[in-house]
């Protein structure tokens, strides 16, 4: 699906993505959560988007919790978007850092928290590099 993706086939990518998804793939739901926000091959449509992120971020996916995250704090959902946001990162999602940052300038995350989230993220990408 990813060649399918790259070639600007966007129907053929969804449709591959969705069969994974039927069977529980992670990154397939991530991937179709893109397409449902960016409308490539399928209408766009936040609600089908944030149901196939919060399957993938269920599921363990970093950057689906991470874009889940994100969506929270556009919305205005800080509390929320700041606990999607520290469990992507202690899953390793490196974009969380900035955020975390944010929210911890903003005081929506406790000095020690945000310490123990940046642990917990240096020590999945250790994990990832062994």
């Amino acid at each position: 699906a990813n060649e399918q993706y790259m070639e600007g086939d966007y129907i053929k990518a969804f449709e591959y993505w969705s069969k994974a998804a039927e069977l529980g793939d992670a990154e397939a739901h991530s991937r179709l959560a893109m397409l449902y926000r960016l409308g490539e091959g399928v209408e766009e449509n936040e609600g089908n988007e944030i149901h196939h992120y919060e399957e993938a971020a269920i599921a363990g996916h970093p950057d689906a919790r991470h874009n889940l995250g994100v969506r929270e704090w556009t919305y205005g959902n800080y509390d929320r978007a700041t606990k999607h946001i520290v469990i992507a990162a202690r899953q390793g999602n490196n974009a969380s850092i900035k955020q975390l940052m944010n929210a911890f300038k903003m005081g929506f995350i406790s000095k020690e928290d945000l310490a123990a989230a940046l642990r917990a993220h240096q020590a999945a990408v250790d994990a990832t590099k062994s």
